[in-house]
C-alpha cells in the first residue's frame, strides 16, 4: 500500500477539489464521528428490520427484489440478498469511464454512506477509505446508467470489483479485481443486501463526472478570458466596450464582474486608434458573453456544492429524535426511529445543471473558435498575414489549426443537444420519468476536454501573430502572458506538425495563475 500525504475528512461536506485529488492515492480519514453516526445509522436498521418495538416495516431491498420486482420477496440469505442486488446489474457496454471519475464517484459513495442514513455497516465504509490509499480503481463500463434510480449499473461493476470480481485498474494496469485488490493489499468486501444496495442506490457517478466537468469548464472560461484581452491588445482595440458604466447599465452581475476583471487585466493597454469604430461581436460582446456563462456557471456551482454535501440513497434511516441523535454510539435505536422511501437518487438537479453546462461549454468554444478565424483573417487581423503564415503559400502557419477548430466546435454543438429532455420509461414504468444525467455529465466531462483544446488553440494564434507583426502587448499582465506562451511554444516557421503545440498551450493555461 502506498504512503500518502493528502488527507480528505468524511466528517463534512466534501468539494471537488478532494474529487479531483481522488485520482492519486490518498489518505480518507474515518473519525470517531463517522464512525458512531454509521453505527447508529446501522443500529437503527437493525432494529427497525426485526420489529423491535413493533411489527416489522417493509425495507425495501432488505428481504425484498429490487426496482419493479420489490413486490416481491428477495432471497433470505445476506450473502445471497448481496448476490441478488448486484449479479442483474452487470449489463453495462462500452469502454471504461476514466479512473479519475470512477474514483472520485467512489469518494462520493463514501462520504454520503458515511453520514449514517444508509444503515450500512461500519466495516464497509472503513474499507472504501482504505482503498483510496492505493491505486486501485474499478472498471467500470460507461453505458447503462439512467440516472434516476442512482448509477445503480456503473455503481454496480465499481461494487463488484470491490469484492474481487469484475476487473479493476492498478497503476493503471487492467486486470481480473481478484488479482488487483490482494496485490493493492486490500481484502475483498464482503457485504449484505443493505450494504450492496446502499453502494449502488445513489447519483455518485453523475455528480462526480459534473463536478469534475464544471471545474475544467470554469479553467477554461478564466483562460479565454485572459486570452480575449491579450486579443484585444495585439491588435489595439479600444477598451471602452468594457467600460464600468455601459456594463452596470447591461444590469447582469456576470457581466460586471467579467468587465471588471477583463480590466484589470487591460490596465495600461494603448489603442492603435486603426481599429474600426466597433469591432466584431466577439471582442465588443465578450463581456456579455462570458459574463453570462459566468452567471451560468454559479448557478452549476449551487447544484455541485448541494450534491456533494447532500445524501443519495434509498431508504434512508432516521432516528426517532434529536435525543438520540444526539446519542451517537451510546444511543438506543428502535421503535422511534423511521425508515423513509423516496426519491433522494433521483439526478434531476445535476441533469438540469450539465445541460445548462454543455451549452455554456459549445457558446465557450464557439468564441474561441471565432476569435481565432478573425486572427488568421487578413481582412480582420489588422493587416498581418493570411493564416499567420510567415511566408503564404510557402508556408501554411495556422491553417490546420484552425480546420481544426472548426471541427471540434462541430462536436461541442452536436455534443449539447440537451439529455434531461429525453426522458424515457423503464423498469416496468416503476421508473416512468428519467433525468438522464449520467449521460449529461459524461457529456460534459468529454466537452470540457474539446474546450481546453480550442482555448490551446487561439493561445498558440496569438502567440503566433506577434511572430508574425503583431505589436506586443501594451497591457503589463497581457505582455506576461504572451511572454509564458512564447517561453513554452516556439513560432510556426517553417510548419511542422502542432498538435503537441495546442496540447502545450492547453496545459499551460490550465497551470498558470491568469490574470
Amino acid at each position: 500500500m502506498l504512503t500518502t500525504t493528502d488527507t480528505v475528512s468524511l466528517t463534512g461536506p466534501l468539494d471537488s477539489a478532494a474529487l479531483r485529488r481522488a485520482a492519486a492515492p490518498l489518505t480518507v480519514t474515518v473519525d470517531a464521528e463517522v464512525r458512531a453516526r454509521v453505527d447508529l445509522g446501522r443500529r437503527l436498521f437493525g432494529a427497525l428490520r426485526s420489529g423491535d418495538g413493533g411489527t416489522a416495516p417493509r425495507i425495501y431491498g432488505a428481504t425484498t427484489g429490487f426496482g419493479a420486482l420489490a413486490g416481491y420477496a428477495g432471497r433470505s440469505d445476506e450473502a445471497d440478498q448481496c448476490d441478488n442486488t448486484l449479479a442483474h446489474l452487470g449489463a453495462g457496454q462500452g469502454p471504461d469511464l476514466p479512473h479519475e471519475i470512477t474514483r472520485a464517484a467512489l469518494l462520493l459513495r463514501t462520504r454520503s454512506l458515511a453520514q449514517g442514513r444508509s444503515g450500512v455497516s461500519a466495516e464497509v465504509v472503513e474499507r472504501l477509505a482504505a482503498m483510496f490509499a492505493t491505486t486501485f480503481s474499478p472498471a467500470v463500463p460507461r453505458y447503462g446508467s439512467v440516472g434516476a434510480s442512482g448509477d445503480l449499473i456503473p455503481l454496480a461493476y465499481a461494487t463488484q470489483a470491490l469484492r474481487g470480481r469484475g476487473h479493476a485498474y492498478l497503476d493503471g494496469r487492467r486486470m481480473p479485481a481478484a488479482e488487483a485488490l490482494p496485490a493493492a493489499g486490500l481484502r475483498p468486501l464482503a457485504l449484505d443486501g443493505r450494504d450492496a444496495l446502499a453502494l449502488v442506490n445513489g447519483t455518485s457517478v453523475t455528480t462526480a463526472a459534473l463536478a469534475l466537468a464544471r471545474d475544467a469548464v470554469r479553467a477554461a472560461h478564466r483562460s479565454l478570458t485572459a486570452l480575449t484581452c491579450l486579443l484585444a491588445d495585439l491588435l489595439g482595440c479600444d477598451a471602452g466596450f468594457l467600460d464600468e458604466d455601459l456594463l452596470h447599465a447591461f444590469g447582469h452581475t456576470g457581466a460586471l464582474a467579467i468587465g471588471a476583471d477583463m480590466r484589470r487585466t487591460l490596465a495600461g493597454t494603448t489603442p492603435t486608434g486603426t481599429r474600426p469604430l466597433q469591432e466584431p461581436y466577439s471582442i465588443r460582446c465578450s463581456p456579455q458573453l462570458l459574463g453570462a456563462a459566468e452567471d451560468a456557471l454559479r448557478y452549476i456551482d449551487g447544484v455541485v456544492a448541494a450534491d456533494l454535501g447532500g445524501i443519495s440513497d434509498n431508504p434512508l434511516f432516521f432516528p426517532g429524535g434529536p435525543e438520540q441523535e444526539r446519542a451517537g454510539a451510546g444511543g438506543a435505536a428502535g421503535a422511534a426511529g423511521k425508515a423513509v422511501h423516496g426519491g433522494n437518487f433521483f439526478g434531476q438537479p445535476a441533469a438540469f445543471a450539465a445541460d445548462l453546462l454543455a451549452s455554456v461549454t459549445a457558446q465557450l468554444g464557439n468564441l474561441a473558435e471565432r476569435q481565432l478565424d478573425l486572427l488568421v483573417d487578413p481582412a480582420r487581423n489588422g493587416g498581418l498575414p493570411p493564416m499567420l503564415a510567415t511566408t503564404p503559400g510557402i508556408q501554411h502557419g495556422l491553417q490546420g489549426v484552425q480546420l481544426a477548430t472548426t471541427a471540434l466546435v462541430a462536436e461541442l454543438r452536436r455534443a449539447a443537444t440537451p439529455a434531461a429532455m429525453q426522458s424515457l420509461p423503464t423498469n416496468l414504468h416503476n421508473q416512468d420519468v428519467i433525468p438522464f444525467g449520467t449521460q449529461a455529465a459524461l457529456r460534459c466531462h468529454d466537452m470540457a476536454e474539446l474546450l481546453g483544446l480550442l482555448c490551446g488553440s487561439l493561445a498558440l494564434g496569438l502567440r503566433q501573430a506577434v511572430h508574425v507583426g503583431a505589436r506586443r502587448p501594451t497591457a503589463p499582465r497581457c505582455g506576461e502572458l504572451l511572454d509564458a506562451l512564447a517561453d513554452a511554444i516556439p513560432p510556426v516557421e517553417p510548419d511542422r506538425p502542432l498538435d503537441a503545440d495546442v496540447r502545450a498551450a492547453a496545459r499551460l493555461l490550465l497551470t498558470r495563475d491568469l490574470p
